[in-house]
């Protein structure tokens, strides 16, 4: 891998881990650690351009549907790829599908970029999503298979401890929050070969009281009410919280302008 290399292009394809929830702005729409990572990215190169296809709730066949074919004609420097996580959460998840739609847009995007970034997803602790670790890890063993056939670089997000922390997500512990983010940028910014900002960014967070019972209850009902209740009503109902979104950033154009 280059050291200190200067790329003039990035294109983001995913679902809302890409788009960046929970990575909250004040004008109420979401930065995430694409959009960090670009800026840094542009900061080094003048006219860099960045596209972000993303859109929240995406499952891995509407990104092949929907986003490959578009990033792949970008002709992008970097692109990075993470899917199929969405899959592995709904209650009946078909997981050789999920590997056949992988190979597909992995087959479709190396080819048309000098570097494909694939990711280990993060995952935090905690009951409910242990029971989906098994498909999780799944996921990831196909990716690592993926990488190694066609060079792609892998971030292990699901690796570093500071990741799972429950502290580093929103609310809705599906999210990272704004640091959570930020270490993600960094975990990219690393790997692609840039001299590191944070060193330290998969070091646990530093230790603070744990919550008291009454409020860890009172976090739990609020969770309950205003996040899974409605995610279930949606896999119910066979609805997404993307429905209807456009990609959050359609065009590969330069990152000034889109600032």
């Amino acid at each position: 891998m280059q050291t200190n290399p200067t790329h003039t292009s990035l294109v983001a394809v995913g679902d809302s881990f890409t788009e960046g929830m929970s990575d909250l702005l004040p004008d109420g729409s979401y930065r995430g650690w694409a959009d960090i990572l670009a800026a840094r990215m542009a900061a080094r190169s003048p006219g860099f351009r960045y596209a972000n296809l993303a859109v929240r709730g995406k499952l891995i066949g509407q990104i092949v549907d929907e986003q490959v074919e578009v990033a792949a004609a970008m002709g992008a420097d970097v692109i990075t790829l993470v899917g199929g996580l969405n899959d592995t959460l709904r209650p009946k998840c078909d997981m050789a599908r999920v590997r056949d739609l992988l190979t597909q847009a992995v087959e479709g995007l190396a080819p048309h970029c000098k570097e494909l970034v694939l990711m280990r997803s993060p995952g935090r602790q905690g009951p409910v999503l242990d029971r989906f670790r098994p498909r999780m890890e799944a996921l990831f063993a196909i990716i690592d298979d993926l990488a190694a056939e066609h060079g792609a670089v892998v971030v292990d997000l699901y690796g570093a401890r500071s990741l799972a922390d429950p502290r580093l997500w929103d609310v809705d512990r599906l999210h990272l929050t704004a640091d959570g983010h930020r270490r993600v940028a960094e975990a990219v910014w690393q790997s692609l070969g840039y001299e590191p900002e944070d060193p330290d960014w998969h070091a646990p967070v530093p230790a603070t009281p744990p919550p008291g019972w009454i409020m860890r209850r009172t976090a739990d009902v609020r969770f309950a009410r205003r996040h899974l209740l409605p995610w279930i009503g949606r896999r119910l109902t066979g609805r997404s919280s993307g429905d209807g979104l456009p990609a959050k950033r359609p065009e590969l154009l330069p990152y000034e302008d889109l600032a």
